[in-house]
């Protein structure tokens, strides 16, 4: 446990590998991104207005300009950067480190008075304990859990590095977490879809409170992912699991993203068209066959699908926020594809998962012709990195379209800039409202 508090509380910018310091930059502006595309978002603007009526305070709310207390902020931002599916994930953990832990250490870095690069210190300590706290909780707890329960433990790591925490009230802060985090069900959610989605916000809301609690007296050590489970910690501060993220080129379900690759591979290969599909056949793992909403009503549901966004993929060679949406949740092309999908579960998918999401596909065409791709997984895996100019373009195609050009230039610059410019750069951007 000493080595688990004493990186927290010792991490220096100085004494990270330059390749860590870079990604930080990067894993910031990919979460952020989402974030802006996820404000327009029903589940946004339910959870900003619940956030400024119930939560009192003076803190900006993200992209919103209403005021809620730091609590309010981090519940508001991890809701709405979860409510757009298109952030980093780790793939051991099944889940998302960033979106319950970054809007958290905002909140505090805000609160402080931190720089920024006390910011991205706190964020790096996220990551990593985080990635360690979800690989324990998964190793030991029966059921499949959201982000935001061992992502609370993340979240309360970076505050208490943030608030500066003494050894003991650090420990008291990470039990707290940890054993109110929202350990909700995450199949119910794959096979329901709602705005509940990956428990984000409630993760990264009881996070920062277990720091202030803990920082008032409050008790609640030990965490045990964190003080009983020691082979998840032998290489804290060797190996960086910050460096061990997916990125997402497409806002759905990672889960979805092999058969839509695979889809459109062959497409490509064949010179095959979405009219010419009869049925498109998927092999894959367990998980991704649960993802079984073929019409979805919501974008909610239409983000934790496999067979809709693959018909997308289909028909417009892409797929984007504006395809989950509204009208084109009804486009007759993409139903027939969606209806028309044959989902069989793998063996051989079941046995590399959750470190590969695998898939098979073969197109049917219309006059009978079998097209048939071998196994292929999503793009962006971390053996497989996403560069930063692909970062920095979809970064540009989540923002542009919501607040133009010169904004998400000035919000990219903020975020890369941020160990040198400070905390303010960063916060006038997040804090000033998208709409009037």
């Amino acid at each position: 446990m000493a080595d688990q508090i004493d990186f927290i509380h010792t991490l220096t910018w100085e004494d990270l590998p330059q390749k860590v310091r870079t990604q930080t930059h990067l894993n910031l502006l990919d979460v952020l991104g989402v974030g802006v595309a996820g404000s327009q978002t029903q589940t946004s603007a339910i959870i900003c207005t619940h956030a400024h009526e119930d939560f009192g305070g003076t803190i900006p709310l993200m992209f919103d300009g209403r005021t809620s207390s730091p609590l309010g902020f981090a519940l508001a931002a991890g809701m709405t950067i979860d409510s757009v599916d298109g952030h980093d994930g780790f793939n051991p953990a099944k889940g998302h480190i960033a979106a319950p832990m970054i809007p958290a250490a905002i909140a505090a870095a805000h609160e402080v008075g931190a720089s920024g690069k006390q910011l991205l210190e706190a964020i790096v300590v996220g990551y990593e304990i985080g990635a360690r706290t979800s690989m324990a909780q998964h190793a030991t707890a029966p059921d499949y859990h959201t982000s935001g329960s061992w992502g609370a433990v993340a979240a309360a790591a970076a505050v208490s590095r943030l608030m500066g925490l003494d050894r003991e009230t650090t420990r008291h802060a990470l039990g707290i977490a940890e054993y109110h985090g929202p350990r909700s069900q995450m199949m119910r959610c794959i096979d329901f879809p709602t705005m509940v989605k990956d428990g984000a916000g409630w993760g990264s809301m009881c996070g920062i409170s277990a720091a202030r609690l803990a920082a008032k007296g409050f008790t609640g050590a030990p965490a045990i992912t964190v003080e009983d489970a020691s082979e998840y910690w032998t290489d804290l501060g060797t190996r960086w699991y910050c460096l061990e993220q997916y990125y997402k080129p497409y806002p759905v379900c990672r889960w979805a993203q092999a058969p839509m690759e695979g889809t459109m591979a062959l497409q490509k290969a064949h010179d095959v068209t979405a009219d010419q599909i009869a049925k498109i056949e998927v092999h894959t793992f367990h998980e991704s066959v649960r993802l079984a909403m073929k019409r979805p009503q919501s974008g909610d549901e239409a983000q934790y699908s496999t067979s809709f966004p693959t018909a997308v993929a289909a028909v417009h060679g892409t797929v984007r926020p504006e395809h989950l949406e509204g009208d084109a949740l009804f486009d007759p092309e993409i139903l027939r594809l969606s209806d028309a999908m044959d989902m069989q579960e793998s063996d051989h998918a079941n046995e590399h998962f959750p470190a590969k999401r695998l898939a098979r596909v073969a197109l049917v065409l219309k006059d009978g012709t079998r097209h048939e791709g071998d196994w292929n997984e999503p793009r962006w895996d971390h053996t497989n990195p996403p560069t930063p100019q692909d970062l920095s373009d979809k970064f540009h195609g989540l923002t542009e379209p919501v607040f133009g050009k010169d904004r998400a230039r000035a919000l990219e610059t903020a975020i890369m800039g941020l160990a040198e410019t400070g905390l303010a750069p960063l916060t006038d951007q997040l804090f000033t409202p998208i709409k009037a």
